[in-house]
């Protein structure tokens, strides 16, 4: 038998001809991809010390990737037209709108949180660092990625939310003001009079440190009985939640050493 190495030679000279009628357009694609790269990071270093001057850590990063990733798929689209000039501008458009649809349906959740993200790092109903409260869960946010929020609840346990939740229910920002309202309740029994017991709770709720002086704090008649006048106490202190508990320990011990003070009365908060 016989073997023809002819056909072989053949097409591996064409293969080595059209490489080489390549190599210009290669070593202008890559020119041209490398400009863009450059570019890219230009555009990501001024897009980050743009945002830096309003916006936080998290949203830093995030627009400047997406910067330099849309410069660099632009880039890497020139740079393949260059290569293959059979591929025009309307085949690749044709191509990404094909190609963004099945995607879209593909990660339709993922994209959905990963803009949700945006838009929240944009917004900022909250930042990180303050205490929320979403749903069943309430704690100190710790993170906020493209993807999800990151909660870290009071019980020390880390309860990741998906953004797009986040963006359209309700939320809670217990830390969004400096001061937050606490109540205790109270009820003045029979035999205590109840404006001078009024007076001297308010004079000791006063008096312990963390009580906001503006709002002052307030006495509200709750209950009018004769034999048992109800009161609800109000006043304003951290908006923090270790803070506010500190503070509301002293409120409550002051309130107990002045009905003690001036008689005794039956609480309940």
């Amino acid at each position: 038998m016989q073997i023809d190495l002819s056909i072989a030679l053949d097409r591996i000279t064409s293969i080595v001809r059209g490489g080489i009628a390549l190599l210009p357009n290669l070593v202008l694609a890559l020119v041209v991809f490398v400009v863009f790269l450059l570019v890219a990071r230009v555009a990501r270093a001024a897009i980050t010390r743009l945002v830096g001057h309003h916006g936080s850590l998290a949203l830093q990063q995030v627009l400047g990737r997406l910067t330099q990733g849309g410069i660099l798929v632009v880039g890497g689209f020139v740079a393949l037209t260059i290569l293959v000039p059979t591929l025009t501008a309307g085949s690749l458009i044709q191509l990404l709108g094909i190609s963004g649809v099945a995607i879209g349906f593909a990660f339709k959740d993922i994209l959905q949180n990963f803009l949700a993200g945006i838009l929240i790092l944009l917004s900022r109903p909250f930042r990180i660092g303050d205490q929320i409260v979403f749903g069943s869960y309430e704690g100190t946010v710790e993170d906020i990625q493209t993807r999800a929020t990151i909660l870290r609840t009071y019980d020390d346990r880390r309860a990741v939310i998906p953004n797009a939740k986040l963006f359209t229910d309700s939320v809670l920002v217990n830390t969004a003001y400096p001061h937050r309202v606490s109540e205790y309740d109270l009820t003045l029994p029979a035999g205590i009079e109840a404006e001078p017991a009024r007076e001297a709770i308010l004079r000791a709720v006063r008096g312990v440190p963390g009580v906001a002086s503006d709002p002052p704090p307030a006495i509200l008649v709750t209950r009018g009985d004769p034999q048992a006048v109800g009161l609800k106490v109000q006043w304003w202190g951290p908006s923090r939640r270790a803070d506010m508990l500190r503070v509301q320990d002293r409120v409550m011990e002051a309130i107990e050493t002045a009905m003690r003070d001036g008689g005794t009365a039956k609480t309940g908060g």
